[in-house]
């Protein structure tokens, strides 16, 4: 692999220019990009112009650019993210018509929760920007908490060393605070976690475990602290958690053969 003066490979800064692109920033400029990325512009617009080549990288307007579909193409095919959320999505919808608010399926990525399925609410917490692919810390939303108690002891020290991003005054951000709520997560099963990123919402979780028991994501809701009584919503979670897990625990049915061999296209 082709490597720079600095012993920095191609792929690692093709990676970084792909990594300049959020939430906040889906459309950029080859400048923008060389200023986020860290990288001399003159670099850029070679990477640039190889990630447009292989279609990783598509042209917006104003000379800027984004992220290609054949990247979403590609990342869609990560095993874990499409074998649990194929696994997850019936009681996912299950559990987003019970209780008509935003319903997400997340993993632990690092420090983060990774958002693998959203089912928005219609008219609810239309300020909430959460959705399928969107990290948030670990320590500010009910799925990180329950993730984060079944995750080892290692990674718990290391979020606790922070630093710990705080949105509000009720975002926990205390050592003991945090040990506190993952401790009452592993012992209840669920956890509810009011106001700590919004002061409008509420967030209820609880763990998927997957085969030999090993917690593997969480399945949450969020909603409207006014009007929602939180301890309601943790039986129709704790079904689909049962659901999902037993379908992960299931043996992959094998796939169908061929009904007929392959022919040759018409003319």
């Amino acid at each position: 692999m082709a490597r720079w003066t600095t012993g920095e490979s191609v792929l690692a800064r093709g990676a970084r220019v792909l990594e300049a692109f959020d939430e906040e920033h889906r459309v950029l400029t080859v400048a923008e990009i060389a200023r986020k990325a860290g990288l001399p512009v003159p670099t850029v617009h070679r990477l640039v112009a190889q990630l447009l080549e292989v279609g990783f990288l598509e042209r917006a307007e104003d000379h800027r650019v984004r992220i290609g579909l054949h990247l979403w193409e590609l990342a869609a095919l990560g095993a874990r993210a499409l074998d649990l959320r194929e696994a997850a999505m019936p009681y996912l919808e299950d559990v987003h018509v019970a209780t008509r608010q935003h319903t997400q399926l997340s993993v632990l990525e690092g420090k983060d929760v990774l958002v693998v399925e959203w089912l928005k609410a219609r008219n609810v917490l239309k300020e909430l920007i959460l959705h399928a692919g969107r990290r948030v810390p670990a320590h500010v939303v009910a799925a990180g908490a329950v993730l984060m108690a079944h995750a080892g002891a290692e990674l718990r020290d290391e979020v606790l060393a922070g630093p710990l991003a705080r949105f509000n005054e009720k975002t926990p951000t205390e050592p003991g605070e945090l040990r506190r709520l993952w401790a009452y997560a592993r012992k209840h099963g669920y956890v509810v976690c009011d106001g700590f990123v919004s002061p409008r919402a509420v967030s209820v979780a609880v763990p998927v475990t997957g085969r030999d028991d090993a917690v593997v994501a969480a399945i949450g809701v969020v909603a409207p602290t006014k009007g929602i009584q939180p301890m309601a919503l943790v039986p129709a979670l704790l079904a689909a958690a049962h659901g999902i897990g037993r379908a992960l625990r299931s043996p992959v049915p094998a796939r169908p053969t061929r009904m007929w061999p392959d022919r040759p296209a018409l003319h």
